[in-house]
């Protein structure tokens, strides 16, 4: 495959051939393999640009107005642009678009609210939760008293009334909802609700779901959250970073704690390209591209399960499903069929399902997400083939032909739909 790369013209060919390899080989790594990983996406080509610009270059501590550095003039029209953007496409009150990531962004938080050994209550990671959200090797864990919700074991989605009863018996200073692994709508007012009732404050990390929740086409948690984190990549599309959007009384406390509280300099090249991408999300087609990403996952779920697979919580509400491989390959571990599906040019990756038996570094689900495929122009026809693909590798138990078989068809089908 011929990446876009111009070798011939590329500055970093002229200074550095092993990086220019290593750089190529992604490129068409990326073009030749279908991306299922649900918090991967493609960043439109001007996103790109922005990341790679000559803000790259600038140091700019500080807030628009309030630097430590000189010649932060355009430093400043940039992070504004950026806030500004943030501001009308979800209608919050302040925006904080400095976070190098999610994680630094729900971390903010903690400190812009929490003391150390505060009760905070979250979702269980092993049901669907993320580890800034206490795991105990991380920060998060390591500070504060973390006490896990997890999903019905019946219906595999949220117990709001159990939620209710744990916030009332641990009475948790701050309430997390929001996932990295959980396939339905969320009622974030619900869980406001029972934050303030009993005397929380309520955080909603929306990193997956942000893009649909712009378009409204996911219940937003604005309106009544206190604290807004995510990602900006994922459904929203852009470059790799995080963003916090808090109520007005809380803004002044949540910028002092992503600086000078955890960070320096904000990284400006992110900061342009978060910009440019909170343009693309206000524009109509956006909403029509999450929409569809919608479509493709409803779609994929369902070819899935006509192929006798059975998905957690039995379909899905959002951009991502929960492949549970114990009822079509029951000897096949989701690090089996990562590994096998590589090969296949699928990228997926092994998750843990709820109530799993297998430890996480083996795992009895496949996490599935369809931004990216939708992103390149896919639409139901290639899910049909994506799920026809998928089960033929998995039913194969790893056999080489199988794989090779499916490999060719990959190519074939990514030949067909270009990246950005």
């Amino acid at each position: 495959m011929t990446t876009s790369i111009d070798s011939s013209s590329s500055s970093i060919a002229a200074v550095d051939s092993e990086a220019m390899e290593i750089l190529a080989a992604e490129e068409a790594r990326q073009h030749g393999t279908i991306e299922l990983i649900a918090s991967e996406n493609h960043v439109s080509p001007a996103v790109r640009e922005a990341v790679g610009s000559v803000f790259t270059n600038k140091y700019a501590e500080g807030y628009p107005g309030k630097r430590y550095y000189g010649g932060c003039d355009n430093m400043d029209a940039a992070e504004n642009l950026a806030r500004d953007r943030v501001k009308k496409l979800f209608g919050c009150d302040h925006a904080n678009v400095q976070p190098h990531s999610g994680s630094q962004a729900n971390f903010a938080v903690f400190l812009a609210h929490l003391s150390p050994g505060d009760t905070v209550l979250s979702l269980d990671l092993s049901h669907g939760g993320h580890l800034s959200h206490g795991m105990k090797v991380n920060v998060s864990g390591m500070l504060y008293n973390i006490v896990s919700y997890g999903v019905n074991p019946e219906t595999e989605q949220f117990d709001y009334d159990e939620i209710h009863r744990l916030a009332k018996e641990h009475k948790p200073k701050l309430i997390i909802s929001g996932a990295s692994a959980y396939p339905r709508t969320i009622n974030f007012d619900r869980f406001s609700e029972i934050a303030h009732e009993v005397g929380a404050l309520h955080l909603a990390d929306i990193a997956h779901i942000a893009g649909l929740v712009a378009t409204n086409l996911h219940p937003s948690p604005v309106p009544t959250a206190e604290f807004v984190t995510t990602t900006t990549h994922k459904t929203l599309r852009g470059p790799r970073g995080g963003l916090i959007m808090c109520k007005e009384d809380f803004a002044k406390k949540v910028d002092s704690r992503i600086f000078p509280g955890i960070q320096g300099g904000p990284l400006m090249h992110a900061v342009l390209g978060k910009a440019i991408a909170f343009k693309e999300a206000l524009q109509p087609s956006f909403a029509t591209y999450q929409q569809q990403v919608l479509d493709n996952a409803k779609h994929l779920a369902d070819a899935l399960k006509s192929l006798g697979n059975r998905i957690v919580s039995g379909g899905t509400d959002n951009h991502l499903m929960l492949l549970d491989l114990r009822t079509n390959y029951p000897d096949v571990t989701g690090s089996d069929a990562e590994g096998w599906l590589e090969q296949a040019g699928i990228i997926v990756n092994k998750n843990m399902i709820p109530f799993d038996e297998r430890k996480p570094i083996h795992t009895s689900g496949l996490r599935i997400g369809t931004p990216a495929t939708t992103t390149r122009g896919m639409g139901s026809n290639e899910m049909d083939a994506i799920a026809s693909m998928l089960d033929r590798v998995l039913r194969s138990g790893g056999e080489q032909s199988v794989i090779e078989g499916v490999a060719t068809e990959v190519r074939t089908l990514c030949d067909q739909f270009p990246l950005p």
